[in-house]
């Protein structure tokens, strides 16, 4: 059995860094240099790397300093006395969603579970279900799906938080059930073949089903035929897909192609980290959701027409 120390050892660049903390890398730089607060390596051409202590350590330092924290006095605290003002924040009353975010990257980094829940917990009290989803967890598995990319979070990590928000969302979803109307036009949802990051497509399965929607999920590795064979028995207005695996731009544009081509009189909504990375010239009947708020403009638009 594989322990947490014989684990492969995770190196980040300091774009890596930036994009996880919102810290930019010219602060970066300056914290390393005028206050020693992390000593990265350095390759032979001098490119800096970071470990997953210097993640957790510019997180912490990130979320004290958005608090009012002045770096100066932050590098003279001791890891417990960080420890406890990040604990006192987390559970006070501020209405920063980057926090919470931030929060929750800890909390998964390190497998806490309690902490993890608590925080979750306390922002839905505070924000309600779909502003949570919307404005902290969507956000929360964009850097989730950034971790992935570069090869900085282990599978377990990831199955970690997605049992612990499936769970929230799988109730969301079924207390949705009532509220499909008759006739209501139906979504087909799933993820391409070897795609697995599926609670992208849960979001939007909930905000879907909220509006009155009908929705055929299908889930996780969907078999291209599969999708083909449901559209001749089924009356499908709209399909729903997500890409976060990376994926070459070749086979990207391929498989775009493919159903743009395979249903060219249907709307195809299409969302995931890779998407986003993407630039290419979408069909007509295709259109990337960039957001949560992006897709809900879509469907109220659909509503009233």
């Amino acid at each position: 059995m594989q322990t947490t120390s014989s684990l492969p050892l995770v190196k980040y660049s300091i774009k890596d860094l930036e994009k996880l903390t919102g810290v930019k890398a010219h602060t970066i730089r300056i914290w390393e240099k005028r206050y020693g607060l992390i000593a990265p390596e350095r390759t032979s051409t001098n490119i800096r790397s970071y470990t997953d202590k210097d993640l957790r350590k510019l997180l912490n330092v990130s979320i004290l300093n958005k608090n009012g924290y002045k770096i100066s006095n932050i590098v003279s605290m001791d890891p417990d006395e960080i420890h406890e003002k990040i604990i006192d924040i987390s559970d006070s009353s501020s209405d920063d969603n980057n926090n919470q975010i931030e929060h929750l990257i800890l909390a998964m980094i390190d497998f806490d579970e309690l902490r993890f829940e608590k925080v979750l917990s306390s922002t839905i009290i505070k924000l309600g279900f779909d502003d949570t989803v919307t404005k902290v967890l969507y956000p929360f598995f964009d850097k989730v799906g950034v971790l992935w990319q570069v090869g900085t979070i282990y599978p377990a990590q990831e199955h970690f938080v997605s049992y612990l928000i499936r769970q929230k969302l799988s109730i969301a979803i079924d207390g949705q059930s009532l509220k499909t109307k008759f006739g209501a036009k139906t979504f087909l949802m799933w993820l391409p073949s070897n795609e697995w990051h599926e609670l992208g497509l849960l979001f939007y399965n909930y905000l879907i089903r909220k509006h009155g929607f009908k929705v055929i999920y299908l889930g996780q590795s969907v078999p291209f035929e599969d999708i083909y064979a449901v559209m001749q028995k089924q009356n499908i207005d709209y399909f729903f897909t997500s890409v976060t695996t990376q994926l070459p731009q070749k086979k990207y544009e391929e498989f775009v192609e493919q159903i743009a081509h395979t249903f060219p009189t249907k709307t195809l909504f299409i969302s995931g980290y890779q998407v986003l990375e993407m630039d290419i010239n979408y069909p007509d009947n295709i259109f990337v959701v960039k957001s949560p708020e992006d897709f809900l403009s879509f469907l109220e638009n659909i509503k009233s027409t």
